[in-house]
C-alpha cells in the first residue's frame, strides 16, 4: 500500500482579497479594497473559474477572505452568471463568509436566490472594547441587525465566528458573549482562540509588552465554550466548531436545504466542506493566495491580487508554487488534521482513503498519546479525548511523516 487514492474531487474555495481595513490579528492575505481592482478582479476570478473545465462538479464551495460580503451587487451578479456557466451552482452546500458591517438584504437575499445556502459571519466578540482592540469595522449592535437580515433573506444555516482569550478579555466578558450568541439561535458556532501570528500588531504588541498571554484563562475559555454551547444543543464535532442536529429548516426547493450529514456521528449541520479538509479530501481553490490540493499536489496562488490579475488576464493559472506530496506524507498529514474532529479515524476509514493502515503505521505514536491521557483507541479506531483536542497541535506534528 503505497499510493494516496485517486478520489474526486469534491471542494471548490475561492478567496476573496479585499477588507475594509485589516484586523489586528489577521495573517491572511488580504488589502484594502480599491473599486477598480475589485473589478479587475472579479472579471479575472469569472475566467479562472472556466479554466477548472467543465466536467468538474463541486459538493461544496466556500467563498473566503478577506471580506467577501464587501463586493457589491454588481460583482455578486457577475460572479453567480460564471459559477452558473460553470455549473458550480449545483453545489450542495455553498457558503460565503460575511462581515455584520458590509451585509444588506439585497445583497443576502442576492446569495439565497443563487444557490448560497450557508452563512459564516464574522462576530469575534460582542464587547465593544475588544472589537475595537481586535482592529474589527463592526460594532455589536451591527451583528444583531445582520443576522435578521440574514433570516429575513430566507437563511436557514448560519454560522457564527467567535475568538476567545482576546488581549485583557476577561471570563465575565466571555460568558457574556457566549450568553448572546447562544440567545441569538444560530445554527453553527465557530470560536478560535487568538493567535498571534508574526507581522500582526497583536503580536508587535504582545512582542512590546503590553499584554500578556494568560494561558490557564485561555483554558478555562476553551472549557467554557464547551460546555455552554452543549448546554444549548450545540455538538461539538471539531476542536473549534459546534453544530445542531437538525433538519433544514429553509424554503423547499433544493437550494434552501442544508445538506444532511453522511455520518450519524455529525450534527446534520457541520460544515461539509470544513469536514473534507480534515478527512483528507481533494479541493481546486480559487483567488489570489489561494491554495488547493488536487491528486497528490498542493498549489498556491501568488498572493498578490495585481500579479494575479494579470496572470488570468494572460490566459494562465496564477500559480506560484506546486508541491507534489509523497503518499506517505500526505498520509501523516491526513491523520493529523483528521484528529481535529471528534470522531478522529476509523481505521478502515483511514485505510481506504489515504492505503495506509493507522493501526500499524503509527501504532506507537498512538500508544504515546493514550498514555499521556489524551486520546482513546479500541478495535475499531482512534480518537483524542477532550483533554487531547485542547493539545491537538502537539499531537499532529507526532502523526506527520
Amino acid at each position: 500500500m503505497n499510493d494516496v487514492r485517486h478520489n474526486p474531487v469534491s471542494g471548490l474555495y475561492v478567496h476573496v482579497p479585499f477588507c475594509a481595513q485589516k484586523c489586528n490579528y489577521c495573517a491572511f492575505y488580504s488589502e484594502a479594497s480599491s473599486g477598480e481592482l475589485m473589478n479587475r478582479y472579479v472579471r479575472a476570478l469569472t475566467r479562472e473559474m472556466a479554466m477548472l473545465g467543465e466536467g468538474f462538479k463541486p459538493r461544496t464551495l466556500f467563498f473566503g477572505g478577506g471580506t467577501p460580503s464587501l463586493l457589491n451587487t454588481r460583482h455578486w451578479g457577475e460572479i453567480f452568471s460564471a459559477m452558473d456557466r460553470c455549473g458550480l451552482l449545483q453545489a450542495g452546500e455553498i457558503t460565503v463568509e460575511c462581515n455584520p458591517a458590509t451585509l444588506s438584504l439585497d445583497k443576502a437575499r442576492m446569495f439565497r436566490d443563487n444557490g448560497v445556502n450557508r452563512i459564516s459571519m464574522g462576530v469575534q466578540s460582542l464587547d465593544e472594547n475588544l472589537l475595537e482592540r481586535l482592529g474589527r469595522v463592526h460594532s455589536r449592535e451591527m451583528v444583531f441587525k445582520s443576522f435578521d437580515v440574514l433570516r429575513s433573506a430566507g437563511f436557514h444555516n448560519i454560522n457564527l465566528d467567535l475568538m476567545f482569550a482576546i488581549p485583557t478579555q476577561t471570563m465575565a466578558q466571555w460568558r457574556q458573549t457566549l450568553a448572546e450568541v447562544i440567545a441569538m439561535g444560530s445554527e453553527h458556532l465557530s470560536s478560535y482562540e487568538v493567535i498571534y501570528e508574526d507581522d500582526t500588531p497583536l503580536f508587535h504588541q504582545l512582542q512590546a509588552g503590553e499584554f500578556s498571554v494568560d494561558e490557564d484563562l485561555a483554558c478555562d475559555m476553551h472549557e467554557e465554550l464547551i460546555q455552554t454551547a452543549e448546554k444549548a444543543g450545540f455538538h461539538q464535532y471539531e476542536i473549534a466548531n459546534f453544530a445542531r442536529h437538525e433538519a433544514a429548516r429553509g424554503p423547499g426547493s433544493e437550494a434552501g436545504k442544508a445538506p444532511a450529514s453522511s455520518s450519524p456521528l455529525l450534527p446534520s449541520l457541520a460544515c461539509r466542506h470544513n469536514i473534507n479538509y480534515w478527512r483528507g479530501g481533494h479541493y481546486h481553490a480559487l483567488g489570489p493566495g489561494a491554495c488547493g490540493y488536487v491528486q497528490g499536489v498542493r498549489t498556491k496562488n501568488k498572493p498578490n491580487t495585481t500579479f494575479y490579475c494579470q496572470q488570468i488576464e494572460d490566459g494562465v493559472r496564477a500559480i506560484e508554487s506546486e508541491e507534489t506530496l509523497s503518499p506517505l506524507k500526505r498520509a501523516g498529514e491526513t491523520a493529523a488534521f483528521g484528529l481535529r474532529m471528534n470522531t478522529g479515524w476509523d481505521f478502515e476509514q483511514f485505510q481506504d482513503i489515504t492505503r495506509f493502515d493507522l493501526k500499524e503505521d503509527w501504532a506507537s505514536d498512538m500508544s504515546r498519546v493514550v498514555e499521556r491521557g489524551w486520546g482513546v483507541m479500541d478495535d475499531r479506531g482512534f480518537r483524542l479525548n477532550r483533554r487531547g483536542l485542547r493539545f491537538a497541535d502537539a499531537v499532529a506534528s507526532d502523526f506527520l511523516r
